[in-house]
């Protein structure tokens, strides 16, 4: 098993979905996970530290285990399958270790609670965990071959101001003024064809 941290937690602007980056203890590489927008809120309430007036859902999770004497020692992704990551919650009653299945956002958010660590199955870390610095080599690759390859997912990491200036200097040059209203379509009967595609909802985890 792989320790890991959790890098970030970010927002799809397209989706209500969330996405929380785990990163390897001692290296640069990353697992992404699609996760739900209430689990993510969740996660970041638990990061920050956030005083709530009363437990919310994971915080009465933590709340049952300690009544129970149960002491949560870590949590596991341990394996992914049809594009779905499977977690467990290991602790210990007793002097027993006990699992307790568990979607990896639920486990994550527990975790952050009761500031237990996270562990990675090497297989899972293998099949979908992200190295920047190969991926952008793969990437340049895949650019080079043609645009009908494959193209990696995008490295972690954020977007530096001079990739932005591009953009604003496009932006500035446009001249808004000579904007002929004449030129904009009539009314128009919009059917379901005139609709944009709506981005592919990934799973829940």
């Amino acid at each position: 098993m792989i320790e890991v941290t959790i890098d970030s937690v970010r927002v799809n602007l397209m989706s209500p979905q969330r996405l929380v980056i785990l990163r390897e203890v001692n290296s640069d590489r990353y697992l992404p996970i699609w996760v739900g927008q209430y689990e993510a809120e969740a996660i970041t309430v638990g990061l920050q530290e956030v005083e709530v007036s009363r437990p919310l859902t994971h915080d009465l999770m933590k709340n049952v285990f300690a009544t129970f004497d149960a002491r949560i020692k870590r949590i596991e992704i341990i394996s992914l399958k049809e594009d779905i990551f499977y977690g467990n919650i290991v602790a210990d009653v007793n002097g027993k270790e006990i699992n307790v299945d568990s979607r990896p956002s639920d486990a994550i958010a527990l975790a952050v609670r009761a500031h237990a660590p996270i562990l990675v199955d090497e297989s899972v870390m293998k099949n979908a965990g992200i190295t920047p610095e190969v991926d952008m080599k793969a990437a340049a690759g895949a650019a080079a071959s043609g645009p009908n390859k494959t193209r990696p997912i995008a490295p972690v990491g954020d977007v530096s101001s001079e990739r932005l200036s591009v953009f604003e200097d496009f932006v500035d040059k446009l001249d808004f003024d000579k904007l002929d209203d004449k030129d904009k379509p009539e009314d128009q009967d919009k059917g379901e064809d005139d609709k944009p595609d709506k981005p592919s909802k990934p799973k829940k985890q």
